[in-house]
């Protein structure tokens, strides 16, 4: 499978960093949008870090072979760590990272291991293997943001690893329907069995209930509970690093917000967010300020305990991160003027996509594809 990375000629690091921005503005819009929030150099490292893992994603995930695939991404990591990174654009801009921040390699290798879980089709009993699966997919992600940031504090870690999988909790709800239909399923098989649902018949015919709301529903309360235990690691953080990564927490947790509105049904549905609402929650992200650290010494979850342990054991990198010092505010009023722009071309491509999917609804007589994107 030919890697969109390939395509860059004559790399330079700009044209490395100008590809990653480029995946993630393709990618997840919502963590995006509030990368505009981080300091320059933090971004940067954030678009880096977003790139190499959605690469990883889907070369295993989309791969003829699952497991030469991942094979192929460990021997990338050696080379990565060796610090001769293959010919590869997110690997010359993640040797980079990994070199300055002295990211630990157990970090990527769990990332590596929930893709393949992924690739596996594996399924999760409990609430706790929901917990491990989303630790390794997003939560990793959390804890290495921090590291990159200059910060290794083990509550500090901890609260960002409970935000990570806060996410990825989001995301599994709000995806129900489209993953039921791709084959998949991530809810715990527990809860699904104590609501009285049968896991295969959501796969075969995916349709909304009130029972399967409820399990939506509770799943949401779990990603409530974490998102509010991880503003308290927010205050831990540089101050010009805060509002981006609280702009992510609100903008995450509005998704659930917004799912909820549709009461939970996430088969028929695909939860949202309004140009309107991210521009409020953008403007809401000023009031980091006012964040406390009632949770900040809550124990970590169990199942993220190993990347907490991970850090502490890595060497610290010997370069300072007094880049982040400066003013909180430094060019944001600048950059929310350049999202409400954003956001009015985003409408205007969604209303784009809308018309698209509906020419295409009378072009096959109302039956709608199922591999259009939703």
């Amino acid at each position: 499978m030919q890697l969109l990375s390939d395509r860059i000629e004559l790399p330079t690091p700009n044209t490395d960093l100008a590809y990653c921005r480029e995946t993630l503005s393709g990618g997840s819009r919502s963590f995006w949008v509030a990368s505009h929030l981080l300091p320059p150099r933090l971004r940067n490292d954030a678009a880096g870090l977003y790139a190499f893992c959605r690469e990883a994603d889907d070369l295993i995930d989309e791969g003829v072979n699952p497991q030469e695939g991942l094979q192929q991404l460990q021997f990338r990591l050696d080379a990565i760590y060796a610090q001769q990174p293959m010919p590869y654009t997110v690997d010359r801009v993640m040797s980079r990272i990994v070199h300055r921040h002295t990211l630990p390699r157990r970090l990527l290798d769990a990332l590596l291991e929930g893709f393949a879980w992924d690739a596996s089709g594996k399924r999760y009993e409990t609430l706790s293997d929901v917990f491990a699966y989303s630790a390794r997919v997003a939560g990793v992600i959390g804890v290495m943001m921090t590291i990159i940031m200059g910060v290794r504090d083990r509550q500090v870690l901890a609260r960002a690893a409970d935000l990570g999988v806060a996410m990825q909790l989001t995301n599994i709800a709000r995806d129900v329907g489209e993953d039921a239909r791709a084959g998949r399923i991530y809810l715990p098989q527990q809860w699904l069995r104590d609501a009285g649902i049968d896991t295969e018949q959501l796969l075969t015919k995916p349709e909304f209930s009130l029972r399967l709301r409820q399990v939506v529903d509770r799943l949401l309360g779990e990603a409530a509970t974490l998102y509010a235990r991880a503003e308290s690691g927010i205050p831990g953080l540089p101050a010009s690093a805060r509002p981006g990564i609280y702009a992510a927490r609100l903008l995450y947790a509005e998704i659930g917000n917004a799912l909820k509105q549709l009461n939970c049904n996430s088969i028929d549905h695909r939860a949202m967010i309004g140009a309107g609402g991210k521009t409020r929650l953008i403007i809401q992200s000023m009031r980091w300020v006012g964040l406390t650290a009632p949770a900040i010494r809550d124990p970590v979850l169990d199942e993220c305990a190993f990347m907490i342990e991970s850090v502490n054991a890595a060497p610290k990198p010997e370069s300072s991160q007094s880049i982040f010092q400066d003013s909180p505010f430094h060019r944001f009023y600048r950059r929310l003027i350049w999202m409400l722009d954003l956001f009015a071309a985003l409408d205007e491509h969604d209303a784009n996509k809308k018309e698209q999917s509906r020419r295409e609804l009378v072009a096959t007589g109302g039956q709608p594809r199922l591999d259009a994107a939703s």
